[in-house]
């Protein structure tokens, strides 16, 4: 019985770690997604100044359809994922050197992990 839990436990940890933090809130992704509202948009095919971001994650850098990414960008080879979605979050010009993005990003950890829940439970 003891071996069942432990591998339980192992199993959902686990699983915490390829879905995101555990503890990231998508509402209060909401307000927080409010900072990126001017330049992008969830809603599918609603490119603005930035990319719609409807789906992006698990998606590469430079994928959505008419939308005019910089060079840089679009040979950046990423995929969105928690780990590069939060670099991007937190410093996008560090990540992608000549972007064209102009937020200088979110400081907060907390903040990021909400955005990013927030973005994905808004592409379902």
């Amino acid at each position: 019985m003891k071996k069942d839990f432990v591998t339980l436990v192992v199993v959902g940890l686990g699983s915490l770690a390829l879905t995101g933090n555990a503890s990231a809130d998508a509402e209060r992704g909401k307000q927080v997604f409010r900072k990126c509202q001017a330049c992008h948009s969830l809603e599918p095919g609603d490119n603005k100044v930035g990319p719609n971001l409807h789906g992006i994650m698990g998606q590469p850098a430079g994928h959505v359809e008419d939308y005019a990414y910089s060079s840089a960008m679009a040979q950046s080879e990423l995929v969105w994922d928690d780990e590069t979605m939060g670099e991007w979050l937190r410093s996008p010009r560090k990540l992608v050197k000549g972007t064209k993005m102009a937020f200088p990003g979110l400081r907060k950890d907390e903040e990021i992990e909400d955005v990013i829940e927030y973005i994905r439970a808004s592409s379902e």
